[in-house]
C-alpha cells in the first residue's frame, strides 16, 4: 500500500483511493503528486487495465489543497519567492491532470464526499463522474485568494459550460449533489452505499469491450477536443484501419452474428 493512494485491481478493472482521510484527502506534498503520476504512467503500461474509478476514502473525494500548508508555506506551498511558487505548481500539482487526463484508458470518478477546488478539479479530469448524494462540488480558489492553478479554468468550462464555470469560479459557492447534476457536473446521483457499486457496474460496462478499441476511441475523444475536424477524420481513419485489423473486432463481428457473448483478448 502506498502512503497516498490505496490502488487495487479485480479483473480488468483498477480502483485508485485517495486514502489520506485524516485530511479530508487533500493534495499536500510533491509525493501525492508522483503518487498520482506514476500509478498513471503504470496503468498506461498495463494492457490488462481497461477502466480505471478515482474515489476517496470517506468522508472527503478531495478537499484539493492545503490551507494550513499555504498558511505555513509547506509542501508543495513552500517557497520564498512567486518565482520559486511557480516552479513548485509545474513540479507539483500541475502534474496530476497531465498524467490524469491523458491516461489512454477510461476514467470513472466517484464522488463519495465533498471536491473542492483542485478536488474538483481532479474530478474533471476523469471521462465520467458519479456522486453520492453526499457530494459537495466548490470551485473555491476565489474564497481562499488564489486562481485556479491546476488547470481547472480548462477543466470546468468542457464538463459544464462557460457560463455555469464562470458562475462557480467567480462566486466560489457550492453546489450540492442534485445541484450538480442539474448543471451536467456529474451523469447521476446515487445513495452514498451504492456510490461504489455503481461506479463499478458502469466500469465493468466499458470494460467488456475491446481494450485497445477502448484507448483509441478515448484518444480519438481527447484529441477531438482541440483538432479541426479534417484532421480528426484523418486520425480516425488511421485508427479505424488498425483496429478493424484486430482479431478482436473480428470476434466482435462473429460473436453479433452469431449471437453469442464476444471473447476479446486485447489482440
Amino acid at each position: 500500500m502506498s502512503d497516498f493512494l490505496l490502488i487495487e485491481q479485480h479483473g480488468p478493472v483498477v480502483t485508485i483511493t485517495l486514502n489520506a482521510p485524516e485530511r479530508r484527502n487533500a493534495i499536500s506534498s510533491f509525493s501525492d503528486c508522483d503518487e498520482v503520476e506514476d500509478a498513471c504512467r503504470r496503468i498506461t503500461r498495463d494492457e490488462s487495465v481497461r477502466c480505471v474509478i478515482v474515489t476517496g476514502a470517506d468522508p472527503a473525494f478531495c478537499a484539493g489543497g492545503d490551507l494550513k500548508g499555504m498558511r505555513d508555506r509547506t509542501g508543495i506551498m513552500a517557497a520564498t519567492s512567486a518565482a520559486e511558487m511557480r516552479e513548485n505548481y509545474r513540479r507539483g500539482i500541475q502534474r496530476i491532470p497531465l498524467a490524469l487526463w491523458e491516461l489512454d484508458v477510461p476514467t470513472i470518478a466517484a464522488i463519495n464526499g465533498p471536491a473542492i477546488g483542485a478536488g474538483l478539479d481532479l474530478a474533471c479530469m476523469c471521462d465520467m463522474r458519479i456522486a453520492s448524494e453526499k457530494a459537495i462540488f466548490a470551485e473555491s480558489f476565489v474564497r481562499v485568494g488564489i486562481v485556479p492553478g491546476d488547470g481547472g479554468a480548462w477543466l470546468l468550462p468542457r464538463a459544464v459550460g462557460l457560463a455555469m464555470a464562470a458562475e462557480m469560479s467567480f462566486t466560489g459557492d457550492p453546489l450540492n449533489a442534485e445541484q450538480g447534476l442539474a448543471a451536467r457536473l456529474v451523469s447521476r446521483v446515487v445513495p452514498h452505499a451504492e456510490l461504489l457499486p455503481a461506479a463499478k457496474e458502469l466500469a465493468a460496462r466499458v470494460a467488456k469491450n475491446p481494450p485497445q478499441v477502448l484507448r483509441m476511441t478515448k484518444r480519438l475523444l481527447r484529441e477531438g477536443q482541440h483538432m479541426s475536424l479534417p484532421s480528426l477524420l484523418e486520425l480516425s481513419a488511421a485508427y479505424q484501419a488498425i483496429a478493424q485489423e484486430t482479431e478482436d473486432h473480428k470476434e466482435a463481428v462473429n460473436a453479433m452474428l452469431g449471437k453469442r457473448a464476444p471473447v476479446f483478448t486485447g489482440r
